[in-house]
């Protein structure tokens, strides 16, 4: 035990902050007595730990750690308690009166409490772990009711709509499903519900050819290993391949009805390709919805092109229908320059080398931005700076793309971390979706929040339309956002039902992927502190939703996500395995990981090697 001195002056430095805290409490008495009552301990709790975090107490953890107590590494979930705990017991050891206590700031653990706001926000765990599984919903899970019931039996605990994307109808579709596939033990799967928020997007690029490939199969050494097929329709029936075979057929519309129906098996179809090439397809197989045909040499199929039989010329010629518009792509390379434009009119190729337009669909963004700030596109993929800035457009240079270059599409995100952009989180089209929401929804997401008025603004909202029981969910994304995030925290928390969602994506973007993970800690930090469930969202076994194989390092940040209240999963053709496969990997770390603290269950593994060593 460190000499009598040393520990009286180690705890007057902890009561010093033990009154700091008191002090930081009564500073901020009105924005607790706005808190719901259910979470008003929560939010001193909260306070106490923003003041804390407000020192640089590593000299003194490193103290308390030699003296084999709590360093307060662990306060976040009842900070006076534990401080209190730790100046009582050097008080004793010092020989000094402990009558110098503060009472529990809550009625319950705080585990219990949020335990009980998880359960509120997000229903009931399932019994296998404690952590949920949300997931969003793709646009076939209008029309298929059988695949959103593929996902609730897999394991989703909260279906995501996003309001970004498809309709009303196609909304309340995808509810009705999640709500006909109930579960007995507890009851309906819930529903949360994205508003689109301002996102900033690149604007629409002129289309290009409406030309479709198709082509034979080739091995390695480009022998023909199959022909290319071609499905010649005149009602746009999809092609149906014969069970089991594997094959696909690319769709081909005709423009006349007619002339598709004389045709036979072994009819020769003869046409002038894209290129000017000279073709001939083979016909295969003719049913009442459309023929199939074997395409032997590489076609690029233009639209508008004449078709005739080789067979039969006096059936005449039909033309090829419109096909899809090839999309197009600025190819953007380190040193180029983009230009954004306030007009959303569909950009073309400016014709000078290493320059590039393309809109941006935000206006407010060019009375913002300024000389030297950041942009970056589609994710982070590309970046640069900004090198002048007006009403009308926002010169950018790019100093971060792929070697060989990064291709630019429209519709990508465009995030500018520097730049404070005077807009709600509210835009006409949240407002005016926010009736189907309060009349459908568990959880309404707030994204790119950025201050207090969006919090309180989105509150009025619900409250006008009766629906202050849905819980509030803030979609932490903007270093705004993360900046602001105590005081966000004490606005939502007057809402009942309130939690946190870490929208990775463009919040790495925003603060930069290098500090990512340092302020994912941050935030699951604080929210503890609050006692407000966490959701850890975006890019979450992506590459196994996407393919139907995981890599190894998304595995590891699945299994870092059990310390969340839950984990969000986005769409892709592998989504049920997705949630299998998470379901599995938070079952398992829960028995080893809660929040920060490792819990030393015992470990198996180890038995067979302490045996083989006796």
């Amino acid at each position: 035990m460190a000499p009598r001195a040393e520990l009286k002056r180690l705890t007057a430095n902890l009561v010093a902050l033990r009154d700091d805290l008191h002090a930081a409490v009564e500073a901020q008495h009105a924005r607790i007595a706005a808190v719901h009552p259910l979470h008003r301990d929560s939010a001193v709790n909260l306070i106490h730990y923003v003041e804390l975090r407000r020192h640089d107490i590593r000299a003194m953890q490193e103290e308390l750690a030699r003296l084999g107590l709590s360093s307060l590494g662990r306060a976040e979930p009842h900070v006076m308690a534990t401080l209190t705990a730790v100046i009582s017991f050097l008080q004793m050891a010092a020989g000094q009166d402990q009558h110098d206590t503060a009472p529990a700031t809550l009625a319950a653990a705080p585990e219990t409490v949020l335990e009980r706001n998880t359960n509120q926000l997000l229903g009931a765990a399932p019994t296998s772990r404690s952590t949920r599984i949300m997931v969003t919903l793709p646009s076939e899970a209008a029309d298929e009711a059988t695949l959103v019931g593929s996902l609730v039996t897999a394991g989703m605990d909260v279906a995501r709509v996003n309001c970004a994307h498809d309709d009303r109808e196609a909304w309340a579709a995808m509810i009705r499903h999640v709500r006909d596939h109930g579960r007995p033990q507890r009851g309906p799967c819930m529903v949360a519900m994205d508003l689109a928020g301002p996102k900033l997007r690149t604007g629409a690029l002129q289309p290009g050819p409406q030309v479709v490939r198709i082509a034979p199969s080739r091995d390695a050494s480009g022998v023909v290993m199959a022909h290319g097929l071609a499905w010649l329709t005149a009602t746009g029936a999809p092609y149906v391949a014969p069970a089991d075979s594997g094959t696909a057929a690319t769709t081909v519309p005709i423009s006349d009805p007619l002339w598709l129906s004389q045709r036979r098996a072994g009819d020769r179809l003869q046409f002038e390709d894209a290129r000017g090439a000279k073709r001939v397809w083979r016909v295969i197989d003719v049913t009442p919805d459309g023929v199939l045909a074997s395409v032997r040499a590489t076609t690029y199929v233009r639209t508008g092109a004449a078709i005739s039989c080789v067979e039969r010329p006096a059936d005449g010629t039909a033309s090829i229908g419109s096909l899809q518009a090839i999309e197009q792509s600025l190819r953007v390379h380190v040193g180029d320059t983009v230009v954004l434009t306030n007009s959303l009119e569909p950009s073309g190729p400016t014709g000078v080398p290493g320059l590039h337009e393309i809109g941006c669909t935000l206006p407010e963004a060019f009375l913002a931005a300024r000389k030297g700030h950041r942009v970056w596109f589609d994710d982070g993929k590309i970046g640069g700076v900004i090198a002048h800035a007006d009403a009308r457009s926002i010169t950018v240079t790019i100093r971060d793309a792929r070697p060989r270059g990064s291709n630019l599409k429209a519709g990508k995100g465009i995030n500018l971390p520097d730049t404070a952009l005077p807009v709600p989180a509210l835009t006409e089209k949240d407002l005016a979706d926010l009736p189907f929401v309060a009349e459908h929804a568990d959880l309404v997401n707030l994204s790119f929040v950025r201050s207090v008025d969006d919090v309180r603004q989105l509150q009025a909202e619900l409250r006008g339309l009766g629906a202050e029981h849905l819980g509030l969910v803030l979609k932490i994304e903007t270093e705004a956002a993360f900046a602001h995030l105590p005081s966000l925290l004490l606005a939502a928390m007057s809402t009942e039902r309130v939690g946190v969602m870490i929208a990775r994506g463009d919040l790495a973007v925003e603060v930069g992927f290098e500090r990512m993970a340092e302020v994912q800690e941050e935030i699951m930090w604080l929210c503890e502190a609050a006692h407000v469930p966490v959701i850890w969202a975006t890019q979450v076994l992506d590459t196994l939703a996407r393919t139907g194989h995981p890599s190894r390092a998304e595995v590891t940040d699945a299994a870092m996500a059990v310390r969340a209240e839950c984990v969000m999963l986005n769409k892709g053709p592998h989504i049920a395995d997705a949630i299998t496969t998470l379901d599995s990997i938070l079952t398992r770390m829960q028995t080893h990981h809660h929040k920060k603290r490792s819990l030393l269950r015992r470990l198996r593994a180890w038995d067979a090697v302490a045996t083989a060593g006796d």
